[in-house]
């Protein structure tokens, strides 16, 4: 026992950072996931072709900025919501969020499987009736 407490004094400056980074995760799943699933259409499961093409024919290098900035902020979400499995946090609602913004083979089917879980559904309907947005279409 006395070998751990050397242990957690030795390396009280790596328990802080890991602390902090835990408690940021925290509070950016609390605000940023429920934001996420409110802005989902309610339609999102019944269209065909997600991804909007705006700018692909005046100004391509937007569309592919864009979509890059799009990819990572949902590579982003998706590992903090990993991490998120062990550490304080919403992690299966942040992965979901993160998945919704990568663009993958697969991924629609994937999405129907994971929001057809049943405590994955009530947490999002439950959120959406408080926002008064209408339950996802399924």
């Amino acid at each position: 026992m006395d070998a751990l407490f050397d242990w957690i004094r030795g390396h009280n400056v790596i328990l802080w950072w890991l602390f902090s980074v835990s408690l940021l995760m925290l509070i950016a799943s609390l605000v940023a996931v429920p934001w996420l699933v409110v802005r989902i259409p309610s339609d999102y499961f019944h269209k065909r072709r997600h991804i909007v093409d705006r700018w692909e024919q005046s100004r391509p290098w937007l569309r592919y900025v864009l979509l890059a900035l799009k990819n990572a902020f949902g590579l982003v979400l998706v590992l903090a919501g990993v991490a998120m499995l062990v550490l304080p946090g919403q992690g299966i609602l942040t992965v979901f969020a993160g998945m919704m913004l990568l663009d993958f083979p697969g991924k629609l089917s994937l999405e129907r499987w994971l929001a057809k879980k049943r405590t994955v559904r009530l947490t999002i309907d439950w959120m959406r009736s408080r926002a008064g947005r209408p339950p996802l279409e399924m």
